[in-house]
């Protein structure tokens, strides 16, 4: 295991060098190509052949030399490739070479970096070029089935690169996008909870003032204290998202329900009356459930103190077999009739994602009776453990 996690973390690193250097890789490549190509060199010849020159070796190292910019004009690349072989076939009585290792390279990049129209421009030269090759040297049809078996194995490896990068990249932006709707979720959430306690209690200050000005230190008060908690939560996801920092800034844990206390109390404070209860078994939830109950009932309760007049409000807590259902009802005035309530702002649409990311159904719509307006929350909840209650 210890070997194992070693060369994982060896190809890990090897990878983020490649990604970061790429020129560096491709000079390597070119390198290691041209050590390949230097075994027939150094291999006794036959005595009936020439020895091999320095002239040969030479145009060797040519051919391989465009290696390094194969990235930048794999095309142009794969014309001087072809250009240099067919000078040192003609011109010179060299080895030859078992692969051909700079063609193959090429033919590679090609089918993994370049667009349809160079791949198909390649592609036709290589049908005349690898036949002609073959003429020029043996004339054989095992040498011809073999060039182009191993031209096409290079094509489809680069091709399967190409599939295999695009699925990567789809799969990064889609948890890059993800990620930008849950960071909105969690500012809307924090944003509107905050502005709107804040605005109900400024409301209320001046009606305190002249009516109990000992009620309008209490409402200054907590118009400040909201403030400040808000700012705080900002300050904190916005040190989350900031890049090029010293260090990460210290984190505090997600809500979760151990943080509904203070949200209601909050809430009263504002004014409204907010009753809270639970049915069944409580349990404990994983963390990620927990943090989603406070936000939705954070959310709702925002909704009932922004838009709905009410004077009350309860919040539910139903725990059944493998199920937590979340309820949220406020005694105001409800949906217009002939409105569609379930259509909703931010704020509803913000619950109904959350509920859906964990498998669960949100509805929301008329409360008892057609009185005031409900929410209601279904979330698949596996057992973790009971608490005493």
């Amino acid at each position: 295991m210890g070997v194992r996690g070693d060369v994982r973390g060896w190809w890990e690193r090897a990878r983020e060098f490649g990604a970061s250097r790429p020129q560096a890789v491709d000079v390597g490549i070119a390198l290691l190509v041209q050590a390949a190509m230097t075994m027939p060199f150094v291999v006794p010849r036959p005595p009936e052949l020439e020895p091999a020159t320095w002239r040969a070796y030479g145009l060797t190292t040519l051919t391989v030399v465009p290696l390094i910019w194969r990235r930048r004009a794999p095309f142009a690349v794969l014309l001087a490739i072809t250009a240099t072989s067919a000078l040192y076939r003609l011109a010179v009585e060299g080895p030859g070479q078992p692969l051909p290792y700079t063609g193959l390279v090429i033919v590679y990049t090609i089918a993994a970096l370049s667009p349809p129209p160079q791949r198909l421009a390649a592609a036709l030269l290589l049908v005349v070029a690898v036949p002609v090759s073959v003429w020029l040297n043996t004339r054989s049809a095992r040498e011809l089935t073999f060039s182009l078996f191993v031209f096409a194995a290079a094509y489809v490896f680069g091709r399967l690169t190409d599939a295999r990068q695009r699925a990567a990249r789809v799969e990064t932006e889609r948890a890059a996008a993800r990620e930008r709707a849950r960071i909105a979720r969690e500012m809307h959430d924090i944003l509107s909870h905050a502005v709107s306690l804040m605005i109900v209690q400024a409301e209320a200050g001046p009606v305190a003032v002249r009516a109990a000005p000992e009620k309008a230190e209490a409402a200054f008060d907590a118009i400040s204290a909201t403030g400040r908690d808000a700012m705080a939560q900002l300050r904190r996801m916005l040190g989350v998202l900031r890049e090029g920092t010293e260090g990460p800034e210290p984190l505090e844990p997600q809500p979760d329900l151990g943080g509904l206390p203070g949200l209601l109390e909050g809430v009263r404070a504002g004014g409204l009356e907010v009753s809270y209860g639970t049915v069944g078994g409580v349990r404990s939830l994983p963390t990620a459930t927990g943090a989603t109950v406070y936000r939705i009932v954070q959310e709702a309760l925002t909704n009932v103190v922004k838009h709905a007049a009410a004077r009350t409000a309860a919040v539910r807590l139903a725990y059944g077999e493998g199920v937590l259902e979340v309820v949220v009802t406020d005694d105001g005035r409800g949906p217009r009739r002939g409105a569609r309530p379930a259509a909703g702002g931010h704020g509803l649409v913000g619950i109904r994602e959350r509920a859906a990311a964990h498998g669960g159904t949100a509805e929301c719509g008329p409360g008892p009776e057609g009185r005031g307006f409900e929410v209601r929350v279904t979330l698949p909840v596996a057992a973790v453990r009971e608490v005493a209650g």
